[in-house]
């Protein structure tokens, strides 16, 4: 993996401090062009590796990508999926349970309920591949290294212990996609846990990492001891805790922990882009 990767948060209003700043990202990349222009500007700098989402605007970027494969020869995706948004307004309006039952068919979440795992699992399984399947389409002939479990879905899985559907999720995107899985998770620690009862080896696992933690669950003490102690491949999001940590701070806090990977950032101008890279390169 590249230790620079380039997040898509601030093109589709996504920002944990301020709801104006997030509503005035969202305006000014509707346009794809406008999110294009910046992906130009993160490549023309060095990062090669883009962390996304499967919103639409993302399949318009991979149509574009394709139509100038010498232009972008080496530029690489990694997709997270199912998309996230829908999920977690489903979890925010119903909760984690009332999230299962709007997306899964209702016999399938009963029986994990009542105890009837064996027969709920295969079913989710065949859902996950048929998810994973259809929209994986929009990155056909693109380069995809990695495949991402979005964290709603790795976390729900996780809160109901459904060990085979890591498993299988593993097993479908190294099989047909000769891709790595990667997850993403905000329970770093039980999921690393649940993940090594499960025979994954050395996964790659993407969750908040930073200074004052921020959205860790456990705290900032529990991660670094996590990090310090287990083989696994961690990739720091949410760095600069929406703003709340200075960026010189914060990456000298994150390269100081040799042990993780590659970091993923997002940003909108020139200046940042540039001055995030520089710094990551300066303490690494």
């Amino acid at each position: 993996m590249d230790r620079i990767i380039f997040g898509d948060n601030q093109f589709f209003g996504v920002n944990h401090m301020s709801e104006e700043k997030a509503r005035a990202q969202s305006m000014r990349f509707r346009d794809t062009r406008a999110i294009m222009n910046v992906l130009d500007i993160a490549y023309s700098v060095g990062i090669r590796t883009f962390m996304c989402t499967t919103h639409d605007s993302i399949a318009e970027i991979c149509n574009h990508i394709r139509a100038n494969p010498k232009r972008y020869a080496d530029f690489k995706f990694y997709p997270g999926m199912p998309y996230a948004h829908k999920y977690a307004n489903a979890v925010t309006e119903s909760g984690m349970i009332g999230a299962l039952k709007r997306f899964v068919p209702g016999s399938i979440i009963g029986t994990v309920l009542k105890g009837g795992k064996a027969v709920a699992t295969r079913d989710f399984i065949a859902m996950m591949k048929i998810l994973i399947d259809t929209e994986m389409k929009m990155f056909a002939g693109l380069n995809t290294e990695v495949i991402f479990l979005q964290n709603v879905m790795t976390d729900l899985l996780l809160g109901l212990n459904l060990k085979e559907i890591f498993v299988a999720f593993s097993d479908h995107v190294k099989k047909k996609y000769r891709a790595e899985p990667g997850f993403f998770t905000m329970n770093l620690p039980r999921l690393l846990t649940l993940l090594e009862d499960c025979g994954i080896e050395n996964p790659i696992i993407c969750s908040s990492i930073n200074k004052i933690g921020f959205r860790m669950c456990g705290g900032r003490e529990l991660y670094e001891k996590v990090i310090r102690e287990n083989e696994f491949r961690p990739i720091a999001m949410s760095v600069l805790a929406s703003g709340a940590i200075s960026p010189e701070e914060a990456l000298e806090y994150i390269c100081n922990k040799k042990q993780i990977r590659s970091i993923v950032f997002g940003a909108s101008t020139r200046a940042h882009i540039e001055q995030t890279k520089e710094l990551i390169e300066k303490y690494s």
